[in-house]
């Protein structure tokens, strides 16, 4: 995975605050996707506390609600610990961290023991539409033994080693057709792809898997569904090794945005103000697919908490200063940051194994 190497290349060269902070970036991003995938958004500047604190870094000291302290706990044992073997205690303390402050699950931190079938469904409650159904709870244990010596016996290293995307895909999609726990069987069959990633590169990945699986989250579930249906998994895996290509490149984009989102706040530390600088942070946020149609004058009224003429003077302050650049005039002006956007193509791969390049639409 080559864009997850550049990544480390690049940040070593930094200085320690910028890079701890390009990391914590990162890793903050895959925790709130990974999340988001799921339908559970999450407060990002919280994740990234509870990162920093897991690091050993300063942080904001604020209060970290049990979700976003959870993934981020996830994704620092992932980068700390990502070349041990998986095993049960692994994957048992994993799944305490993504459902800390949950009380509607009986089993939390071990496999599932209900009785009751373990469906995806959708639809009505009395006209479901079972996507697909689970081995039945007894049989979870023997399964995921299988399951993890299949894991560990196709590391680097192992006993019969796999090529790293046949195996991240296959990691996956296994881990998600026995389903074994209760609940959080998305964010921790995710964390165990980029383990093996990691793997492979021999050192923490830091990949785009999970920002890259959100922009294709229809047709994740729609793969992942075909695939739990027949014992075929090719498709799956062209698709996946499609994700996994996408996700370097996506890697390389936020890795260049990240780096001049910090040259840009360090430029402009002193010479915003409270609400300019507020809004500046609120647009750098939206990551390199920028903020759609561009910055508006009444969303720096949203966003600033102030009134029309305050942003209108704010907006050309921050123009003159080089923090934003403009186009259109009047009610029509939309203000953009100066930071090139490369965009990320969609990438497939075809049925003689050929990847497939597809701009995407802009928005």
């Amino acid at each position: 995975m080559l864009g997850a190497g550049i990544f480390l290349g690049t940040v070593t060269h930094l200085a320690d605050e910028d890079r701890d902070q390009l990391t914590v970036e990162a890793m903050s991003d895959e925790a709130v996707t990974t999340s988001e995938i799921e339908g559970e958004i999450l407060d990002r500047d919280s994740v990234q506390s509870s990162i920093r604190r897991q690091l050993g870094l300063i942080s904001d000291r604020r209060r970290v609600k049990p979700a976003e302290q959870g993934i981020g706990e996830l994704v620092v044992d992932l980068y700390r610990h990502y070349a041990k073997p998986l095993d049960e205690k692994t994957l048992f303390a994993w799944h305490r961290m993504i459902c800390q402050g949950r009380t509607d699950l009986r089993d939390i931190g071990r496999y599932r023991t209900h009785p009751e079938p373990m469906q995806v469904v959708s639809g009505k409650i009395y006209d479901p539409n079972v996507h697909f159904e689970a081995p039945p709870s007894e049989r979870v244990g023997a399964e995921m033994a299988r399951y993890l010596d299949w894991f560990n016996r196709t590391a680097p290293g192992g006993s019969d080693p796999l090529p790293v995307l046949t195996r991240a895909g296959i990691a996956h999609l296994y881990f998600e057709s026995i389903h074994p726990f209760e609940d959080g069987n998305g964010r921790v069959g995710r964390a165990i792809a980029e383990k093996v990633l990691a793997q492979s590169l021999g050192r923490p990945s830091l990949t785009a898997l999970a920002s890259t699986i959100l922009v294709n989250r229809t047709a994740y579930y729609d793969a992942l569904e075909a695939a739990n249906k027949k014992n075929e998994v090719t498709n799956w895996l062209a698709w996946f090794a499609g994700i996994g290509i996408e996700a370097q490149q996506r890697t390389l984009v936020q890795v260049e945005f990240l780096i001049a989102k910090t040259k840009l706040l360090d430029q402009s530390r002193d010479r915003l103000n409270d609400r300019q600088r507020k809004v500046l942070v609120r647009v750098l946020r939206e990551g390199p697919d920028g903020f759609v149609g561009g910055l508006s004058a009444s969303n720096f009224v949203a966003i600033a908490k102030t009134s029309p003429a305050t942003a209108r003077r704010d907006l050309a302050e921050m123009v003159e200063l080089g923090v934003l650049s403009r186009t259109g005039e009047k009610r029509h002006a939309r203000y953009h940051l100066p930071i090139p956007l490369r965009p990320v193509p969609r990438i497939t791969i075809d049925e003689n194994g050929e990847i497939i390049r597809t701009p995407r639409p802009k928005s």
